[in-house]
């Protein structure tokens, strides 16, 4: 009986409209009671009771609906559902759609669910059309791995991603993301961050202005002005790499590492970071004009090697650097086939053809050390082991003072090398000049020990110890073949004169090659950042079951 009164109301209002239902027509397919009331709804037909239409695909139901069939308009009340196949589920206490613009319009405790998530907001437009639901509301949004917060969104259906122009923040258990500007894909777990973005956990902050973040897999790609901070260390790189499952990152072009509990930084074109959070261990690769530069008292150590390797915890680190090193100091600089630095007992090896100057004094051996104190953070002392020579050139003449032996020792003070022991097999050629700094004689001596005192980073006394031989010769009595040592070699058009001269040509070029195409890039930095290809295809190789 009640389906044929709701027929009949049915029937009669479409009649005295005047219209004929037409595919492109809102279709009611069934209502517990139909009613016409032009006083109180004119031009609309109300229906009630376990109401349902549909038009081209999409399903209302609700418990009441004023159906204005002249403009193809429905307004529903109470329980209202809006259902777009298996790939859309629309509820809310109200609710409008307008069968002719294919629009519709949802308030009150709306949610709105997707196979991927679920939207929880207080208003929502939905454009069929273009197949885009926006929120000017609070919104809420949740999924297996995420919850999402923002102030106003967009969602694309066909994409399955939302957009949001406003504060948005993602939580996740391992972390939470803050943005004014994200594109969040709900199938694949893809984020796009656009300005100034973070990401927070426990194990580091993330900055970036530009960046790609998978929430499933938990790998990240950022751009522009970006970087990792631990407590220990902030990496800065005109691209980064991240993969919070194996605490992994890399950083390629202007990439700075800072220390803040060592006070190093480290730079270069490409590094890789792994940091093991169980052990507090870590290691870090840097190459491609990679230099480390620590801070000695109130100056700086630069140390350079076409590839760097730094291993273990704080407080027990070793640094290694390979393949013509280089370092420089104000007043220190030397040359290498390789280092490794000891952290823990503030040892470091110059190892392979290793030339230190002191100064104006040229050292060579065959192994060097040098031995810092962990207590004052300054030098200590010096080893040339094997073969150990110093070279420096006689203040005013051509010729060169010289001390060799089989090992050297020296000692620093602030920093400064002081004193010098060279034993075994010693031999010396030294200038002597009185207050007038005229040449009194030439010292050439051998002995089994030779103690020299530095006073203002120039040789101030030179004592041979232990039946010493030798005499000072008038300059016209000592041959010009006679004023070397054996084994002499001057390599003063070696010596490392500034930080600049760490890095060979070819490492300068690339570098120059690196900033220019910067520059490039800079000029394109508002060009957005596109989805990738795997975003794109997810839904193609991913179905999910339809949400019941």
């Amino acid at each position: 009986m009640k389906k044929l009164l709701f027929y009949i109301c049915f029937l009669f209002f479409t009649l005295t409209s005047g219209n004929a239902q037409k595919s492109s027509k809102i279709n009611v397919e069934y209502s517990d009671f139909a009613d016409i009331n032009q006083t109180e709804i004119p031009d609309a037909l109300l229906l009630t009771g376990h109401v349902r239409v549909s038009h081209e695909g999409v399903v209302f139901t609700c418990n009441k609906a004023y159906f204005f069939q002249k403009e193809n308009y429905i307004k529903a009340f109470g329980e209202v559902q809006m259902i777009q196949g298996d790939t859309l589920f629309l509820n809310s206490k109200y609710a409008e759609y307008n069968g002719e613009v294919k629009k519709a319009y949802a308030t009150g405790n709306v949610i709105m669910r997707s196979p991927e998530s679920t939207l929880v907001t207080d208003t929502i437009n939905f454009d069929r059309n273009t197949q885009e639901a926006f929120y000017n509301s609070y919104g809420k949004i949740t999924n297996k791995e995420n919850t999402l917060k923002s102030k106003s969104g967009r969602y694309f259906a066909n994409e399955k991603k939302f957009k949001f122009l406003t504060t948005v923040t993602i939580t996740n258990p391992k972390y939470t993301i803050k943005s004014n500007h994200l594109d969040y894909y709900t199938n694949s777990g893809h984020s796009y961050l656009f300005g100034p973005s973070t990401i927070t956990s426990k194990e580091n902050f993330i900055y970036t202005e530009k960046g790609f973040y998978d929430t499933k897999k938990n790998f990240a790609y950022f751009k522009r002005k970006s970087y990792i901070k631990y407590k220990d260390r902030r990496i800065e790189g005109d691209s980064l790499y991240y993969d919070r499952n194996r605490e992994y990152a890399s950083a390629t072009n202007n990439v700075k590492i800072t220390d803040s509990i060592n006070k190093g930084i480290i730079k270069g074109h490409y590094a890789e970071i792994y940091r093991n959070l169980k052990t507090e261990k870590d290691s870090m690769m840097i190459t491609k004009r990679a230099v480390a530069i620590s801070l000695v008292e109130n100056d700086s150590m630069y140390i350079h090697g076409k590839k760097m390797l730094i291993t273990g915890k704080t407080g027990d680190r070793i640094i290694r650097a390979f393949n013509n090193v280089r370092f420089y100091k104000t007043d220190m600089s030397g040359k290498c086939d390789s280092i490794h630095s000891n952290q823990k007992i503030a040892l470091t090896k110059l190892i392979g053809r290793p030339i230190l100057w002191n100064y104006d004094n040229q050292m060579t051996g065959d192994i060097m050390h040098l031995i810092g104190n962990n207590n004052t953070q300054k030098l200590d002392s010096l080893k040339v082991l094997n073969n150990a020579f110093i070279i420096s050139k006689d203040t005013i003449g051509n010729g060169y003072n010289q001390v060799k032996g089989q090992n050297l020792y020296g000692k620093f003070k602030d920093n400064k090398l002081t004193e010098v022991d060279i034993i075994k097999n010693t031999e010396v050629i030294y200038y002597l000049r009185n207050d007038k700094q005229e040449l009194i004689g030439i010292n050439k001596s051998v002995g089994s020990k030779i103690n020299l005192i530095l006073e203002k980073n120039t040789i101030e006394t030179i004592t041979v110890f232990n039946n010493p031989d030798g005499d000072v010769y008038p300059e016209k009595d000592l041959p010009e073949n006679a004023r070397k040592l054996r084994g002499f070699v001057w390599r003063g058009d070696e010596r490392i004169k500034s930080k600049d001269d760490i890095f060979p040509p070819e490492e300068n070029e690339m570098d120059a090659k690196i900033q220019a195409e910067k520059k490039v890039e800079m000029a394109k930095e508002n060009v957005p950042l596109e989805p990738s290809k795997e975003t794109l295809d997810y839904d193609k190789n991913n179905p999910k079951p339809m949400v019941k």
